[in-house]
């Protein structure tokens, strides 16, 4: 266990970094830098009263290869990088204005204060220019004009405050130029809501190149690209059709004064640093904002590292660690001690941990710790929301190949685009196949899965995004591990080979997945939104495969039996939440009012006893020996478990660094569980109850780019068993305490420091009275630190990393010893990965990455009676990009070390890691 000078050392070690890091960066020249707002408020403050603005925006191409989103209530956060120091004149700035990042401002009062200041942008005109085409916003000199930029995509957004698109006559209209230029779609200006014009340039591939300043005639945008400019079309007058979206941009005041000035800004996305989401509150929230730790391993960090599957993205998440065995039940994970949930798109999918391909996903998002607050029925440890490709407003085709050893051969599409010229209809399509080999002895895998997706625009505030799924994996032969003794414990007859297989060669496991779902968005004003999704997933099982593992007293024989299973599950999930903007004097609320109903189970789960399997020496094997004993018998068992649950949430901000998060949920359930064994009758037992799930938050933010937090929130899961009076069980819970610290040491760097206590109840042991029955008596907690790093260090160097110190013990229990380590476990966890691509010269588009993954020993089983070792694996990556096309190689386990993933609780299935692997892959996008 840390002891006390650890602990003291690791914070003191911390905020001693997030006190050290802007003076570090400025020394650097990583924060020779200033944002738009502190720029113009120290302009304003030094009385310079020049009319207008005189920026100039400056944006670099970025990369080619990432796909691009439209998604309703989900942004792309702003990055700007002003230039040098050296290079624009200039006050110097404090540390402390070098660390700060732009707040938002939505409070009702200033959002009346700057709509009784609206400015009248007159006229839009667009003129063509020898580098391009000039777009004017004429409007009067002298006014107070806020700006914030941001890019989304290949999409360049200007957000200008105070401002509003009329005509001398006070008619709105719409500014639009289709194509104007060659890598340019269109240009946009509209007005989104009363007070606020939005100018839009739209590339084709890539950000493009735009400048913005300011003359007598108004706000200029300067748009340029490397391609002859073409004339462009003259601008198109109609009524305001487009309605505002839900915006946490910051809100940036522009300079004013008598010297112009000239900043250079360069908007770009956040390849590895994720500004928001939606899992934690099932609101569009800023994560600065969130009173809990939630981790997002976007598209970038998957593509650089070829992660495919849910078992290689996780190693992202600090403290993370396989707990099963992989292909033969679902990706189950442990996190800060226990185990962990699947949500996709944000409603519980029991089938989603069976993911055999990322190929449909965008992105995860991990909330760390209990979530029952506004997902019901769920298991403590953490909540991995996996987010699906949405269809794109502008064609997108993508092509990727893989080859790597063990045979590995994967193909992949990615498809997307309108429909229709109106931009009303949009589609995606995802499909992948894979045939993949595996170091272990006649063990391959073949999966294939095709995703389509229909985005519809009904009217201007609705919209209707329709998803299905269709996936199919076969594994020739099946997997069990190896015993412990020779793996990780010392046997008589030396080393296991890794390699070994103790299942027969004709063994197989197929899966297959279906899934349909539906989400619905609709904006009754811009303070209030109704959301309705409903999703249904399926999946089926066969298989034919041993269940046994166990090793004689010669501690060579392998005794395995013979079985078969065939069973159906399915998951049906439906939402409906309403989200309020209001106002009680100056405090802010946003309100989330939701009832969602979810079913699960399997209602056939048939498991035949085929008898026993021909006895295998694990250091001398002999297959395709005919079975010992042949039996016939079968075995039944069903589950169907009903919720339904009502939550309520407030998100409130007093002020603009202080915020409140308050939630409280209400569940009834019903379980019922039926077995028939053998020749015996199919019986049924059912039971139901009610739980209450609240949660407590709040966010202090003494600067803006520091961000203090504690929580409070808890979880429940139905406890199903027998007691001897034949009583019902209380709901097992889950309570967690949380506080931390979430700090912007950049417009582009992020970190988090998580400290809590994580308590699991209400675990069912056996009854010391009778082993045929249950008591409630268990107990176990975890206690821990986390710490994650996130983002750009500097232009083209990207990291994402974590820490994770966990203290997890049993505290009760009548069959397990009290301060038994819980398995799966590892007390130090550490994941780096960090790439780095040359920005110009020669070697512009050429990467690498770097990987490192230590985790610490662990304990195999509950009764901690053997441990699997500590590892440290190096994973490297090159790649290389010029225009559509990416080139790149990885290579897991550079230094072909022998590791153990994980045990299964069991001394009979110990999981050794993969040797070195190598994949290579070409991408292309037109």
């Amino acid at each position: 266990m840390m002891n006390q000078l650890q602990w003291l050392g690791l914070v003191a070690s911390y905020l001693l970094v997030l006190g050290a890091g802007p003076v570090w960066a400025q020394g650097k020249g990583v924060q020779n830098q200033e944002n738009l707002a502190t720029s113009a408020q120290r302009v304003a403050a030094q009385g310079n009263a020049y009319g207008g603005l005189r920026l100039r925006e400056l944006l670099k191409e970025v990369n080619h290869n990432i796909p691009i989103q439209d998604k309703v209530g989900s942004r792309e956060q702003t990055q700007s990088r002003i230039r040098q120091l050296s290079e624009v004149e200039h006050p110097s700035t404090s540390a402390k204005m070098l660390v700060q990042s732009p707040t938002p401002s939505n409070s009702t009062d200033q959002r009346e204060d700057r709509e009784s200041e609206v400015i009248q942008i007159t006229s839009v005109k667009a003129n063509p220019t020898s580098k391009g085409v000039e777009v004017i916003l004429e409007t009067p000199v002298g006014t107070q004009l806020q700006v914030t930029n941001r890019s989304a995509g290949s999409n360049f957004i200007v957000d200008i405050f105070g401002g509003q698109l009329r005509l001398p006559s006070g008619e709105a209209f719409t500014f639009r130029s289709e194509k104007p230029l060659a890598e340019i779609t269109e240009i946009t200006a509209q007005n989104i809501d009363a007070n606020t014009v939005r100018v839009t340039v739209v590339g084709e591939k890539a950000l493009p190149t735009v400048e913005l300043y300011d003359d007598d005639a108004g706000l200029v945008f300067a748009v340029a690209t490397t391609a002859t400019a073409t004339s462009p079309q003259q601008p198109t007058q109609q009524p305001q059709t487009q309605q505002p979206e839900n915006q946490t941009q910051p809100t940036q005041p522009s300079a004013s004064g008598d010297e112009p000035i000239e900043l250079v800004v360069t908007g770009e996305q956040d390849n590895y640093r994720a500004t928001d989401s939606s899992t934690a509150t099932r609101t569009d929230t800023p994560l600065r904002d969130i009173p809990q730790s939630i981790q997002v391993i976007p598209q970038q960090v998957l593509r650089d590292q070829q992660a495919t599957t849910i078992q290689e993205a996780l190693r992202n998440v600090s403290g993370a660690s396989l707990s099963n065995i992989p292909g033969f039940q679902s990706n189950d994970f442990v996190l800060r001690g226990f185990t962990g949930n699947y949500l996709r798109n944000g409603l519980p999918d029991y089938n989603a941990a069976f993911a055999a391909d990322l190929a449909n996903v965008e992105r995860l998002d991990v909330l760390k710790g209990p979530a029952s607050v506004l997902f019901g029925v769920g298991t403590p440890g953490a909540t991995i929301n996996l987010i699906t490709k949405k269809p794109l407003r502008d064609p997108f085709y993508a092509i990727d190949a893989t080859v790597g050893n063990y045979n590995t051969y994967r193909g992949a599409i990615d498809l997307s685009g309108p429909l229709n010229d109106s931009k009303t209809v949009l589609y995606r399509l995802n499909a992948v196949y894979q045939d993949t080999g595996s170091f272990v002895d006649f063990l391959s895998t073949k999966n294939y899965s095709i995703a389509p997706v229909i985005g519809l625009m009904l009217g201007t505030k609705t919209k209707l995004t329709i998803e299905g799924e269709y996936r199919h994996t076969h594994i020739d032969s099946f997997y069990l591990g190896l015993p412990a003794l020779g793996t990780v414990l010392p046997n008589p007859n030396g080393k296991i080979p890794i390699n070994r297989n103790t299942a027969e060669p004709n063994y197989f496991r197929d899966f297959t997945i279906g899934s349909i779902s539906y989400d619905l968005e609709h904006q009754f004003s811009d303070n209030w939104s109704l959301r309705n999704a409903f999703q249904a997933s399926f999946s089926s099982v066969d298989s034919l495969r041993s269940s046994g593992n166990d090793l004689l007293d010669d501690n060579r024989t392998v005794d395995r039996d013979l079985f078969t299973e065939d069973y159906n599950q399915y998951s049906y999930a439906l939402i409906t939440n309403v989200i309020g903007k209001i106002l009680t004097g100056s405090i802010q609320h946003q309100l989330l009012f939701g009832v969602d109903l979810n079913r699960s189970g399997y209602p056939n789960y048939r498991a035949g006893n085929g008898g026993l399997a021909a006895l295998l020496d694990i250091y001398n094997p002999v297959y395709g020996q005919p079975p010992r004993v042949l039996e016939s018998s079968r075995n039944r068992l069903s589950n169907l478990t009903d919720s339904l649950g009502v939550y309520l949430q407030d998100q409130v901000t007093i002020a603009e660094n202080l915020k409140l998060l308050l939630g409280g949920r209400f569940d009834l359930f019903t379980q019922t569980n039926g077995s028939a064994f053998a020749d015996q009758p199919f019986k049924e037992l059912s039971q139901g109850g009610d739980a209450f799930s609240p949660r407590v938050g709040i966010v202090y933010q003494p600067i803006p780019a520091i961000s203090l937090y504690g929580s409070y929130t808890r979880s429940f899961t139905p406890n199903f068993g027998r007691s001897a009076d034949n009583r019902l069980f209380d709901p097992e819970g889950g309570r967690q305490y949380e506080v931390g610290v979430k700090a912007d040491l950049s417009p582009t760097l992020s970190t988090t420091l998580a400290l809590y206590d994580l308590e699991r109840s209400n675990v069912l042991t056996t009854d010391p009275n009778d082993d045929r029955f249950s008591i409630l008596t268990g107990e176990q907690r975890s206690r821990g630190i986390e710490l994650n790093l996130t983002g750009e260090i500097l232009p083209g160097w990207n990291i994402y990393a974590g820490y994770a110190y966990t203290d997890a013990r049993i505290t009760k229990d009548n069959s397990y010893r009290v301060g038994s380590r819980l398995f799966a476990t590892p007390e130090n966890a550490v994941n780096l990965w960090t790439t780095y691509e040359f920005q110009r010269g020669g070697l512009k588009g050429f990467g690498a990455g770097l990987g490192l993954f230590y985790v610490g020993e662990r304990e195999g089983d509950l009764e901690n009676d053997f441990q699997l070792p500590d590892y440290l694996r190096t994973d490297v990556a090159l790649f290389y990009k010029r225009d559509q096309l990416r080139l790149q190689l990885n290579i897991r386990n550079l230094f072909d070390i022998n590791y153990f993933e994980t045990s299964a609780g069991q001394t009979t299935r110990v999981i050794p890691g993969s040797p070195f692997t190598v994949e290579g892959r070409i991408s292309w996008e037109f």
